[in-house]
């Protein structure tokens, strides 16, 4: 049996999943890398080719016909910098015979003995933000011990800020149980339990497996709001289905059902009152209005939605498109915000909003801006912070806002599984329909970085058209749910 650092990187990302480690053992097929995925994968390349330029002469293995013999001479004649070595190794776990192999990005030398540093994107190397990092290290630590019979001098990754970051051995045991625990999935002999959820599900290689059997089988994990821990507690007493789960609980019951949480076990307790709602409806097919939306009522209002970069791919957490329109009595056209592609751009792009926004103020007076979720919330703040706030209108924005997704989520529990906007608008009470099926906030964000390196002005113009037309359908999308939260006042 072989087992590699990389799975335990990939037990824990982009979600932990045992599934996912048992279907890639027994070569089920995979989805190909979306925009976004091609989008990150080309960036930790460039990003790891950039540490290794900076490093001075090296040894390059990484097409080496045979790497582990290749290694052990490298490691021999004290080779200063070793580029991808490999390492492999026969070893009893759990009592099967394995070959345990791995394969970091760097040995480099430290007076006598060797580092071992791996090239990362992410900029939080710890076990809450990313353990599957930590554990691939680690793989790394037993093997260089097992194989050149003494520990590295250190574990360590150079991140996505460029800063070194240390990695602490967990030791022998943490890694035995490690590498067991994926054994034990490899062995299986039927699929492992793991219950699917919509954040969870997404971004991973087989959700077009999963997903459409948690459907036909109308899987309880589906429900919005049901927790992992939760699923897990009602597998126990063998409830696979949303019907099964409810016909045997209530708010009262489930209040009181222990479900796992980290190491020990809680009740559930008052999201009991949340969950059975969204359960009822989602058994039934049918919408359960809770209470009256209270949303407050308006002429105008503007719709709010913006298009950023995560802090992995941009030092600054860049927001690159500020969206905004009015509709209702007096409605207006499209109105973006774009940040330009040079030094300055993101400062402009924040200006641009600002002057926009103050526009929309002036001709409307207090407008509401309406957005879904927090992320608005969260960068108009920021960028006050970064920018400052001309004639506080910053601030202004702030005080106007108006988050459809707890009006909603209070309001009426949905036949869905997630309160995503992208889910929502779908409703068949809403029946939104986007002409650009198949973009989300990944692929403009894709899209954005396609427009950035290119230096065909035709071409950034035609990529940001497109962008802005995403970004155009969002707000549509927004203002479709509102008008359908409104008409159940």
């Amino acid at each position: 049996m072989r087992i590699s650092a990389s799975d335990l990187y990939s037990f824990q990302k982009p979600s932990k999943c045992s599934l996912r480690v048992y279907l890639r053992h027994i070569g089920e097929p995979q989805l190909d890398s979306g925009p976004f995925e091609q989008v990150l994968q080309r960036f930790g390349i460039e990003h790891e080719k950039k540490h290794l330029d900076s490093l001075g002469d090296f040894v390059d293995l990484s097409e080496e016909f045979n790497p582990e013999l290749r290694t052990r001479e490298e490691v021999e004649k004290k080779s200063a910098v070793i580029y991808q070595p490999n390492m492999g190794v026969n070893e009893t776990v759990g009592g099967t015979a394995c070959e345990v192999v791995g394969r970091p990005d760097y040995f480099l030398l430290d007076g006598d003995e060797y580092v071992i540093r791996d090239s990362k994107i992410s900029r939080r190397i710890n076990d809450r933000d990313h353990p599957e990092i930590i554990n691939q290290l680690n793989v790394y630590g037993w093997l260089f011990n097992k194989t050149f019979g003494k520990p590295p001098k250190r574990l360590e990754v150079h991140n996505g800020l460029n800063e070194i970051v240390p990695v602490d051995y967990a030791g022998d045991e943490k890694v035995a149980e490690n590498l067991k625990s994926i054994l034990t999935i490899k062995l299986s002999e039927e699929e492992p339990f793991e219950p699917v959820g919509w954040s969870k599900c997404n971004g991973c290689a087989f959700r077009d497996k999963c997903w459409p059997e948690a459907e036909a089988r109308k899987d309880v994990a589906m429900v919005a709001d049901l927790d992992q821990g939760i699923v897990r507690a009602l597998r126990g007493e063998s409830i696979v289905t949303v019907s099964e789960f409810v016909d045997k609980y209530d708010e009262n019951s489930l209040a009181e059902l222990q479900r796992p949480w980290g190491q020990r076990t809680q009740r559930v307790g008052k999201s009991a009152t949340k969950i059975m709602p969204l359960a009822r409806a989602m058994a039934s097919g049918k919408e359960i209005l809770i209470q009256k939306p209270d949303i407050p009522q308006h002429e105008n209002y503007v719709m709010f939605d913006l298009e950023g970069l995560p802090p992995h791919l941009d030092e600054l957490e860049k927001i690159y498109l500020w969206g905004m329109q009015v509709f209702g009595e007096k409605p207006s056209d499209f109105i973006p915000a774009t940040a330009d592609f040079g030094e300055e751009g993101d400062e402009q792009g924040w200006n641009d909003f600002l002057a926009k926004a103050k526009k929309i103020f002036d001709e409307y007076g207090d407008i509401r801006f309406v957005h879904w979720a927090t992320y608005e919330k969260t960068y108009v703040k920021k960028y006050i912070e970064r920018y400052g706030d001309s004639n506080d209108v910053g601030a202004k924005v702030l005080e106007s806002l108006l988050d459809l997704l707890p009006i909603a989520k209070s309001s009426i529990a949905l036949p869905l599984p997630s309160y995503s906007l992208k889910v929502v608008e779908k409703y068949r009470d809403v029946g939104f329909k986007r002409s650009m099926a198949e973009s989300d906030g990944e692929w403009s964000i894709a899209k954005y970085i396609e427009a950035t390196e290119t230096n065909d002005p035709k071409k950034r113009e035609e990529v940001m058209n497109e962008i802005l037309k995403y970004n155009e359908e969002d707000l549509l999308a927004t203002w479709a749910v509102f008008e359908w939260l409104n008409s159940k006042r």
